[in-house]
């Protein structure tokens, strides 16, 4: 018989026993749980407010951002560049025009030949406007470096400088014809004068 009240006490203290260790674990997985979501929102980080030379340097960085932006706001609007994975920069394109540019210099017997080639940040589209649309642009051009003289040939920057009237005159035919120039530079890959 003692046996069997030893065995009924045993069964007793079991179920107790298995509830206080259940809720041990709850309360233990609580506040783990809760440590960590304070550790990691920066709970337990020290206070810039109590460190003064901490909160002296957030206080100048932030001065010289608005210094910054001031002076931003002042100089204009700036080129916006989209970040790619694969480029930083524009992709150019070149194309060469098949055939060199022949013409008289303007009261003289002398005679100006010119290769051009042309370079885009467009797509391929520029490139077949200028394909489709040869013979306006070669007669654009043409007239464009008939009107130099002498004078301006012998000029330090005329080669810069009739690049840059090709380029104008380039899309603004362009423009007219496919209502977008897109041209970029203009290069003279041969030039001669004779």
């Amino acid at each position: 018989m003692p046996d069997e009240i030893l065995d009924d006490e045993a069964q007793a203290k079991s179920p107790v026993l298995k509830i206080i260790l259940i809720v041990v674990g709850v309360l233990l997985l609580v506040a783990i749980t809760v440590g960590g979501t304070l550790f990691a929102s920066g709970f337990f980080a020290p206070d810039t407010a109590q460190d003064p030379e901490a909160a002296i340097a957030a206080l100048e960085a932030a001065a010289d951002e608005e210094a910054a932006a001031a002076a931003a706001a002042a100089a204009g609007p700036s080129k916006v560049q989209l970040d790619s994975p694969e480029l930083l920069k524009f992709q150019q394109s070149y194309y060469q025009l098949e055939k060199e540019l022949v013409v008289n210099i303007a009261n003289s017997r002398k005679v100006m030949q010119a290769s051009i080639a042309i370079m885009t940040h467009y797509d391929d589209r520029v490139v077949d406007n200028v394909e489709k649309h040869t013979f306006p642009l070669r007669n654009a051009m043409l007239t464009v470096m008939s009107q130099q003289t002498d004078a301006s040939i012998t000029s330090p920057d005329f080669r810069k400088n009739l690049s840059e009237e090709l380029k104008i005159v380039m899309n603004a035919k362009l423009e007219e014809l496919e209502d977008f120039g897109g041209i970029e530079a203009v290069y003279l890959t041969e030039f001669v004068v004779q």
